[in-house]
């Protein structure tokens, strides 16, 4: 067995049985082998097992049912944690400001879910560093698309709203989309801010 055929095996449990919920206990009591495989070869960078990767592989009509056990996490420190993921990928952290094509848009997903992982498991340093690199984008986007440039000028506001992606987000498809579609949606109401020099308001004052 290996990772497709995981995949394939549980697209088509999901597709029989059809679940309101699953989660890792539901993999494990219905798909025993899937589970298996994955527990073993399916690991993430600071231990555990990378579920995201599993459900990123299903069909997107599954991934939304995807419910995994919460339970409320303490607050720590650890840039080891941070340095596991990212010496992974210590060449490729340029496409969180210019990736070139569809596998660094990849790429950037992985790194910045990993990364959300570790700060809703309470990595304060996991969760700044997560916000440091997005920051980056959507700093570019600031400058690329005229309904999120509304934000321009409203740093603590970005970062509320950042925050709140973070701490939201579970498992169904792009992080960064999911990022782009709540400035898009909260920006609606907001004015754009127009910053001048105080000499130049005043000449166009007169």
């Amino acid at each position: 067995m290996n990772f497709e055929g995981v995949v394939a095996v549980l697209n088509r449990l999901l597709a029989r049985r059809y679940p309101e919920t699953f989660n890792s206990s539901w993999i494990r009591r219905h798909a025993p082998a899937c589970y298996h495989f994955i527990h073993k070869r399916v690991r993430a960078e600071v231990g555990g097992i990378d579920w995201d990767r599993v459900t990123y592989a299903l069909e997107r009509k599954y991934q939304r049912l995807w419910n995994p056990r919460r339970r409320r996490q303490k607050r720590y420190r650890s840039s080891r944690e941070i340095h596991l993921i990212l010496n992974k990928y210590r060449e490729k952290l340029y496409v969180f400001v210019a990736p070139v094509d569809g596998n660094d848009l990849r790429i950037r997903e992985r790194i910045a879910i990993s990364l959300v992982r570790l700060a809703q498991s309470g990595n304060v340093l996991g969760r700044l560093q997560l916000l440091k690199f997005v920051r980056y984008t959507v700093d570019i986007w600031l400058d690329t698309y005229p309904h999120i440039s509304r934000w321009r000028g409203r740093t603590d506001e970005i970062k509320k709203q950042l925050e709140g992606c973070i701490r939201r987000y579970r498992y169904i498809g792009s992080f960064f989309n999911y990022i782009f579609r709540t400035l898009a949606c909260a920006g609606r109401g907001i004015r754009p801010l127009y910053l001048c020099s105080l000499d130049a308001c005043g000449r166009n004052s007169l």
